[in-house]
């Protein structure tokens, strides 16, 4: 069982864990980055991005994910692929954190990010997996402007969802917004306001049971769970709005969530327990974009190195 010891760890490497790792590092810090798979977080899987500072014309998310990485490289950051199994806080007058990982090292630590993100969540049918970044999309923000004039469905049928439908009819041709029950959960206004616009279509009572093309979506099959009928429906896109999951389960036992499980933190990216910030898709926030958790990333590391300074 090797033990090492840093002035700071971060947990996750989208763009979050990124920038807090590039301003960790111009910092001289101490610190590693800990990626239990490629670095990138939602990131590689976005097809193209269109609205992130800087970038005139779109680019491509893995392409995005690889200037990242290398500017964080290049300012000194030492990423460690590996698998934290646990999170624990030490009584120690040193050493506040103990990080167990998969490949059986111990890392101590005196303070912590946490960058985890979070996951989309998926219907689970057949050729949505094949599909992601083909068609398939789960953020109307991030994609929209990439379906001018198509015609797309739309799953969900809360407030998020109705909220991102209107939305995409600044862009879109057509919807089909389907839901699986006789009437959207989402606040009555949205709901009149969705019945208003033409260019919307409400499908009730009916679910997704398969989506299908041979290199983008082409259509999907959609049941209606009362008469048990499959009606085929043609579209360029499907975007499903059912919410995210914060991957917030390592720090159940250690940091104050909300009922869902993402990362309460106040505007200097503290959470509930000292020496430990959080940053990007895993905290309770209003907008969920990389520009957003890039500053939430700059934020925390800023603000952990000045609790590092102040106990070292």
């Amino acid at each position: 069982m090797k033990e090492k010891i840093h002035d700071l760890i971060i947990i996750g490497g989208g763009p979050a864990g990124l920038s807090a790792g590039i301003y960790a590092s111009r910092a001289r810090l101490n610190v590693i980055l800990f990626e239990k798979g490629m670095p990138g977080g939602q990131m590689l899987f976005t097809e193209v991005i269109e609205n992130f500072p800087g970038f005139s014309k779109p680019i491509g998310g893995i392409g995005l994910v690889d200037e990242m990485v290398k500017q964080a490289k290049e300012a000194g950051l030492k990423i460690e692929n590996d698998n934290i199994l646990k999170v624990s806080h030490v009584h120690h007058q040193k050493h506040r954190f103990k990080i167990e990982c998969d490949s059986k090292k111990i890392y101590k630590t005196l303070s912590l990010i946490i960058s985890t993100g979070a996951r989309w969540k998926e219907l689970g049918v057949p050729g949505e997996s094949n599909l992601k970044g083909k068609g398939v999309s789960y953020c109307a923000t991030c994609d929209g402007p990439l379906f001018k004039e198509r015609e797309i469905v739309v799953v969900g049928g809360g407030d998020k969802a109705l909220e991102e439908a209107l939305y995409l009819t600044k862009f879109v041709k057509s919807i089909k917004l389907i839901h699986r029950r006789d009437q959207f959960r989402a606040i009555k206004e949205l709901q009149e306001k969705i019945l208003a616009n033409d260019k919307i279509t409400p499908v009730y009572n009916s679910v997704i049971t398969e989506m299908s093309g041979k290199k983008l979506v082409e259509f999907v099959k959609v049941k209606n769970v009362k008469t048990g009928k499959i009606d085929t429906i043609t579209c360029n896109g499907v975007f499903v709005l059912i919410g995210i999951e914060p991957n917030s389960e390592l720090l159940k036992e250690v940091v104050d969530m909300d009922d869902k499980g993402f990362i309460i933190v106040d505007s200097h990216a503290r959470t509930s327990q000292d020496g430990i910030y959080a940053c990007g898709d895993v905290i309770k926030k209003d907008l969920y974009q990389i520009a957003t958790a890039v500053g939430e990333g700059a934020t925390a590391a800023f603000n952990a190195q000045r609790y590092i300074d102040e106990i070292s």
